[in-house]
């Protein structure tokens, strides 16, 4: 398996419940709970502490990363229809496939690159919209929210993948960090919670997992991998996604899930195989 690719694989997978466990606790405040997922994600990487002494700068991108993108989403979905809001954050895997080139010119983009990443946004696209999206334009305050928040974590997945000098530990500290500052807005901005018995495993689960080792694993592979290949295989997030909120969350698996399971099933093995035969891909581009 080509470098980072098993951390990426990991970062889906712990991504993919997400959606789920977010469902099971809808009745969090969003910014409660994301402080207090980030949080504890970032009390996980407290036996890489060391790793925490990083450049300012360093840790204004991480916060900039894991905070920014969860107040902006959130917004969005506060102020746009939460599928259309989804669908146009979605965008990010496809942007960090195109961005790649403007971080690394090494990395260029070919025609191959492209269509996965495009297969990917399309498969994405009829799973989470289909025929129920509808983008009206008293609503485009929250598009261009999720549109920033898609911005904001495609390009600090491809800033931190050229900071090869900064171990994978200081995403405790970017956790930690933003973990506190979302639970210093909620404080500011949404009412109180009063937190039920079976909320709380739930969040555990929520910030060790999706929101706790998953950063960590996705930080991993951003560098030791290929953005342009990491980014197509994370659509295979809703995918994953759609199928577990079937399962344990009551959702439904209408007839579009089959055609959009083969674009991003497609789009995955297209974008792999540039990163599987190098020369192959050289020679096409």
């Amino acid at each position: 398996m080509a470098p980072g690719l098993a951390s990426a694989w990991t970062a889906i997978a712990l991504w993919s419940t997400l959606a789920t466990l977010t469902v099971r606790l809808a009745g969090v405040p969003p910014l409660l709970l994301a402080g207090c997922a980030l949080t504890i994600g970032g009390l996980v990487g407290l036996p890489r502490r060391r790793d925490w002494r990083v450049a300012p700068r360093v840790l204004a991108l991480g916060v900039y990363g894991l905070f920014a993108y969860h107040f902006v989403f959130f917004k969005a979905l506060r102020l746009a229809p939460p599928v259309e809001a989804n669908l146009v954050n979605d965008l990010w895997p496809l942007l960090i496939v195109l961005l790649s080139p403007l971080f690394d010119p090494a990395r260029r983009l070919t025609g191959r690159h492209a269509a996965a990443g495009l297969m990917g946004f399309t498969g994405a696209a009829l799973l989470v919209g289909g025929a129920q999206a509808s983008f009206a334009p008293e609503h485009a305050a929250g598009y261009a929210f999720a549109l920033a928040a898609a911005l904001i974590w495609s390009t600090y997945s491809l800033a931190s993948s050229r900071l090869t000098a900064v171990p994978t530990g200081a995403v405790g500290l970017y956790s930690l960090v933003s973990g506190l500052l979302a639970l210093l807005c909620h404080a500011l901005l949404e009412p109180r919670h009063a937190w039920s018995l079976g909320e709380v495993p739930l969040v555990l689960a929520m910030g060790v997992g999706p929101m706790g080792f998953a950063f960590y694993a996705w930080d991993d592979a951003m560098k030791r991998g290929d953005p342009r290949v990491v980014g197509v295989l994370s659509y295979f997030i809703p995918l994953a996604s759609t199928l577990l909120l079937a399962a344990f969350a009551g959702g439904r698996l209408g007839p579009g899930v089959w055609g959009a399971m083969a674009l991003i099933v497609g789009g995955g093995l297209l974008g792999a195989g540039v990163d599987l035969f190098p020369r192959l891909s050289e020679n096409r581009a």
